[in-house]
């Protein structure tokens, strides 16, 4: 169930602080145990730090979108429009495509609804973006993601490497059709 406060908007510049410290928190949880610590936090230095999400927020091909509940940032969602690399555009198609990046939740506040809000929310923008495709990475071994894109509608479309800290992970490629 969706939380009654909750409000889901674009995410301002006033917020990267508060964006880079939820990062620090959820990026985490979506990593598999194998994953090393420093890994884990070189990721987080170099693509979720408060500079990092000052940079998405001037990109005009980026979408970062916020969910607040009770005024308290929720979770937040992170899209980029462009044609897909090639490795991509070989599972989902070359046209322009939506892709989501990131969709992390504060973890008390996992299965209340955010996450389904976030995504709707991401959905709608990539739409009116003209995106015909939203496609995704999500690690090999994190099932409760898997899980939230299988019910949301993506189907797994291939698998890809993905470069986190220095090391490469197995991902599985999820898209949607919009």
């Amino acid at each position: 169930m969706v939380p009654v406060s909750l409000t889901i908007d674009a995410a301002s510049p006033d917020e990267v602080n508060a964006l880079a410290d939820l990062a620090a928190q959820t990026f985490p949880l979506a990593c598999p145990p194998h994953m090393p610590a420093d890994a884990v936090a070189g990721f987080i230095a170099e693509k979720l730090s408060a500079e990092a999400f000052a940079q998405y927020l001037d990109d005009p091909d980026c979408d970062v979108v916020t969910a607040r509940s009770e005024s308290r940032l929720a979770g937040y969602a992170l899209a980029f429009h462009q044609v897909p690399p090639p490795e991509i555009a070989g599972l989902i198609g070359p046209e322009r495509a939506a892709y989501l990046s990131k969709l992390y939740v504060r973890p008390g506040s996992i299965g209340s609804g955010i996450g389904y809000a976030l995504l709707e929310r991401v959905r709608e923008r990539a739409q009116q973006r003209g995106a015909a495709r939203m496609w995704l990475g999500t690690n090999q071994k994190n099932t409760r993601s898997q899980a939230f894109y299988d019910r949301t509608g993506f189907e797994r479309v291939g698998t890809r490497q993905f470069l986190v800290g220095g090391r490469l992970e197995d991902d599985f490629v999820y898209a949607l059709k919009l």
